[in-house]
């Protein structure tokens, strides 16, 4: 990826160095537009990591709790709101990727921050500034 624009596939940009802080997940394109929306400096990028295309299906659990404890789903599409979908208030509090790359975010309806998580365990979310997540979404192959 060169500055400011992406020849091809799906990115995640931090801005700190190894791959912690502020994530920001960028399609292939024109990424003048975010940086400017955002109000970003030419040298805020300070770690970034391309997302594998996968095509296959898409399958995690999530839970309402920390350590796999509480309520437990098996999911397979997008969740707009963990609240609507589950009636969790506290949004989701670990989860186990088992197929595909995932998009989760702070606030339903895919607003706020958000996080990737490939294909792995995640027993708590304290790596990640302690966030509930309420909305999630499937990275598509339609986006690379």
């Amino acid at each position: 990826m060169t500055m400011g624009k992406g020849e091809s596939g799906c990115w995640m940009v931090y801005d700190q160095p190894n791959y912690m802080g502020n994530q920001y997940f960028m399609r292939r394109g024109e990424y003048a537009d975010y940086m400017n929306m955002w109000g970003w400096g030419n040298n805020w990028i300070r770690s970034c990591r391309m997302i594998p295309m996968h095509r296959g299906s898409y399958r995690m659990r999530i839970y309402e709790r920390d350590n796999f404890m509480g309520q437990m789903n098996e999911v397979m599409d997008d969740c707009d709101s963990f609240m609507d979908r589950y009636h969790w208030s506290n949004g989701c509090m670990s989860c186990h990727v088992m197929d595909g790359h995932w998009l989760m975010y702070e606030h339903p309806h895919y607003r706020g921050r958000m996080w990737y998580f490939r294909p792995g365990e995640y027993r708590n979310f304290r790596d990640y500034g302690g966030m509930r997540f309420m909305s999630m979404r499937r990275i598509m192959d339609s986006w690379y």
